[in-house]
């Protein structure tokens, strides 16, 4: 049987650290026999405090980890600053065994250099934060998990669950795989990415403290036209090339890419919060067409517009 050893340190969070034993603890052969025997294991064996309200009693230290064919880290408290813990414990893990990071545990692995050069994520919200700390990591913001063979990363949140079911499709194919799923009432596999989960709010435009800010304000307003750079030149009574410096050393990036930005910014709100039809939601953003709405937020989240508003429609929206 394959053993999966969950490491859990100081502030771990409560729910990913049941996600392994609930996923892969319910994965059994042909005559419901157990797959993987799922234990769990403190640095000391010493009951641990979690990020809730509660503390947990863990029976066992990290001894485990010796006899481990895989060893999951859930998320913990100050994850930016590991303890000495996880390479202790990564240090007594048989060679060929699998390291498992979820959401922001891939700092510990990556503190340790575990990620240099690899393909790894971690919580959306803390993808700029990760890659900037740890730029010889490859950081794919948009995905639910990586897979990089003997090292695998999760996002946040219920993104474990789907890495868990991964490891069961992997090990065992998709009919075990399904079976998990359905007893545990969870797809098998999730339409997208995390990038639809991403939050993105419209920045507020500043007051007339930049250059440009009276003319973004102005193109907000006016994203239901095919607005060129000519045209907001104009506006900002400025050169073309000019306007173009400027509005790049205002805000870090192209009027074209910007503009962009924020026509999926208003499209993702419209899906959000209204009924319009898709081809209303395209004419009012300027995207355009049905097609190029679809391709965009395809683009952009991995999902299409009709999945992404099943996913997130306000209940309100949905009764209007």
């Amino acid at each position: 049987m394959h053993r999966v050893v969950v490491l859990a340190l100081d502030g771990v969070h409560p729910f990913e650290l049941g996600i392994p034993a609930r996923i892969l603890g319910a994965a059994v052969g042909p005559d419901a026999e157990p797959l993987y025997e799922v234990v769990t294991c403190s640095a000391d064996g010493r009951p641990v405090a979690t990020g809730a309200d509660f503390a947990i009693a863990v029976r066992h230290s990290t001894e485990l980890i010796d006899q481990a064919g895989t060893l999951v880290l859930p998320p913990f408290a100050n994850h930016d600053r590991p303890p000495g813990a996880v390479a202790a414990a990564l240090s007594r893990l048989p060679p060929r065994a699998r390291i498992v990071s979820l959401c922001t545990a891939a700092y510990a692995l990556a503190a340790l250099g575990l990620l240099d050069g690899r393909p790894a994520t971690t919580h959306w919200k803390f993808t700029d934060h990760f890659q900037r700390t740890f730029p010889d990591v490859r950081v794919d913001a948009a995905a639910l998990f990586v897979d990089d063979g003997e090292v695998l990363t999760a996002a946040g949140g219920a993104a474990g669950v789907d890495l868990c079911l991964h490891l069961v499709r992997r090990d065992h194919g998709d009919a075990v795989a399904n079976r998990v799923a359905r007893l545990c009432v969870v797809p098998p596999r999730r339409e997208g990415g995390q990038a639809m989960f991403i939050d993105r709010p419209t920045p507020p435009v500043e007051s007339n403290l930049t250059a440009t800010a009276s003319t973004r304000r102005w193109a907000l307003q006016h994203l239901h036209r095919p607005l060129t750079l000519d045209e907001l030149a104009a506006q900002a009574n400025m050169s073309v090339r000019t306007f173009t410096r400027r509005f790049r050393a205002d805000i870090g990036m192209a009027p074209g890419q910007w503009l962009a930005q924020q026509r999926i910014a208003r499209a993702r709100h419209l899906l959000e919060t209204t009924d319009l039809p898709m081809d209303r939601i395209a004419a009012e953003t300027g995207i355009g067409t049905t097609a190029s709405l679809r391709q965009r937020l395809s683009g952009a989240t991995g999902v299409s517009p009709w999945a992404y508003r099943r996913a997130f429609r306000t209940r309100a929206a949905a009764q209007v």
